[in-house]
């Protein structure tokens, strides 16, 4: 795997939470902490076998959906068991401080698709970090997606730049399509290069936007966002894909967050300037990766 910088995966959810108690700043986005690798052949200390790792997501996180998206798509919902939390942040701690995150339903059929946690029984994504590691959980960040160590009782990982090319090359001996490959050698500059721009103008460029505080902020970072969204308006122009005519993770990345644009971050972000309906490329490639 090549080597990347932690993206610092955080929760749509979090950022609503937080809007209106910040002064004007840049928005930053922390580092993920767990970033161990699984491998194939054991060698990380986590090897990939069957039915002993644990996805844990929210819907309403497009971080975690991608890896979500990547499971799916090479196969591996027989592999690796998923839990779905419930999409409203509940106090997690009431008699200890006035932390909000991540909740498990309590039974099932308590919220559509979300489920109970079936490996720890834990009720919150807090409990997770907690049990792994309680004083790096003291700093209070408990965000999705967490992949989780059944045998060893802990994060694995909770980086999504991560977690998807774990699942990409490290399971195909139990992939029903172990011949797809998100991340060829062949292309991994184009892609890296690609996810850099779309990282920051786009995936990370809606969240810039939502949490300006100051007009220049917001002018500085809904400019940007455009611009990247200009950019790959033209890419597509050239081709199917962002780097070629072969799906990649750069395509599933760049993914989660057109589909959830118009109807979430053009309303709640402030980034209305233009839909994504109204670039024709764009849309049309959505449709098209929404068929995927």
């Amino acid at each position: 795997m090549a080597e990347e910088r932690s993206e610092g995966d955080k929760d749509a959810g979090d950022t609503a939470a937080l809007f209106g108690k910040v002064p004007s700043y840049k928005f930053k986005r922390p580092n993920a902490v767990f970033r161990n690798f699984i491998t194939q052949d054991g060698s990380s200390g986590y090897p990939a076998e069957a039915n002993r790792y644990h996805l844990y997501i929210s819907y309403g996180c497009p971080w975690a959906c991608r890896c979500l998206a990547v499971r799916n798509i090479k196969g591996l919902q027989d592999v690796i068991g998923v839990t779905v939390v419930k999409p409203v942040f509940e106090r997690t701690r009431p008699d200890l401080d006035e932390h909000m995150g991540w909740a498990f339903a309590t039974f099932e059929n308590e919220e559509p698709r979300a489920s109970p946690d079936p490996i720890n029984n834990a009720k919150f994504i807090r409990d997770l970090y907690e049990i792994s590691d309680l004083e790096n959980s003291k700093k209070g960040r408990y965000s999705v997606p967490v992949l989780w160590d059944i045998k060893s009782n802990t994060i694995v990982n909770n980086e999504s730049s991560e977690i998807i090319r774990i699942f990409n090359s490290e399971f195909n001996h139990l992939a029903r399509n172990p011949d797809l490959n998100l991340y060829p050698v062949e292309l991994q500059a184009s892609i890296d290069e690609v996810n850099s721009w779309v990282y920051d103008d786009i995936n990370n460029g809606v969240y810039k936007v939502a949490f300006s505080t100051t007009q220049e902020d917001y002018d500085r970072t809904v400019n940007a966002l455009y611009a990247g969204l200009d950019r790959a308006e033209s890419l597509l122009e050239e081709h199917r894909y962002l780097v070629g005519d072969i799906l990649t993770e750069a395509d599933i990345r760049l993914f989660m967050t057109l589909i959830r644009f118009d109807e979430a971050y053009a309303v709640n972000f402030k980034c209305n300037k233009r839909l994504i309906r109204e670039y024709p490329n764009l849309f049309n490639y959505t449709k098209d990766l929404f068929q995927v």
